[in-house]
């Protein structure tokens, strides 16, 4: 939450690194690299 990633809002993957380690995102106009370990606890559902 502290990254920004709250609920409601739009959250887009942009790309993961050549062995899936971190994956890049993109969130209220900035871009975040996460490791798989975070992203795996971040709840998404479609649009």
């Amino acid at each position: 939450m502290e990254m920004g990633l709250t609920p409601g809002v739009s959250v887009r993957v942009l790309g993961t690194a050549p062995w899936g380690d971190p994956i890049e995102i993109e969130l209220r106009n900035y871009r975040l690299s996460l490791r798989k370990s975070e992203a795996a606890l971040v709840e998404i559902e479609p649009t």
